[in-house]
């Protein structure tokens, strides 16, 4: 069965965000992120790992939002099986992968693969809806594959 393990708000300013969620639930800081896609932190409540993202470009965002928008922004899923859920999402025929955000993260066919830690690939939901689906999980859960393997 798969899990929720992963929220991700877009601001536009991630830190009074994420000193917010800090401060007013005693989430912790689980790393500083600045990459050329996003700069945010992770944080967790040692089940669900949140991230407080500000996006860097429209594409990455997913055109739909762009940079300048604020809100919850997509939610993730950790499976068992990232093959045969990608293969029951595409007989759904509700779900779509979403190849212009894969491609600007090198997620999905030729990018990461399974056991990098964090999402594997994002997709659309039919209400279009993204959500990330992993297998190795995120940081700051109790199911953080990754970091078992390392």
């Amino acid at each position: 069965m798969a899990q929720i393990r992963h929220i991700a708000i877009q601001t536009q300013d991630e830190e009074a965000t994420a000193n917010f969620y800090i401060e007013n639930f005693g989430l912790q800081k689980v790393k500083k992120l600045d990459s050329p896609r996003a700069s945010g932190y992770y944080l967790t409540d040692g089940h669900l790992n949140i991230a407080i993202l500000r996006f860097k470009s429209d594409v990455v965002a997913g055109t739909e939002r762009g940079t300048g928008w604020s809100g919850i922004h997509h939610i993730g899923f950790q499976v068992d099986d990232l093959d045969a859920t990608a293969q029951k999402l595409a007989a759904s025929g509700s779900a779509k992968p979403r190849d212009d955000i894969n491609v600007a993260l090198g997620l999905g066919a030729g990018g990461a693969q399974a056991g990098h830690g964090n999402v594997e690939v994002r997709y659309a939901g039919p209400d279009n809806v993204t959500f990330d689906v992993s297998q190795t999980g995120w940081m700051g859960t109790p199911t953080d594959r990754a970091k078992a393997a390392a």
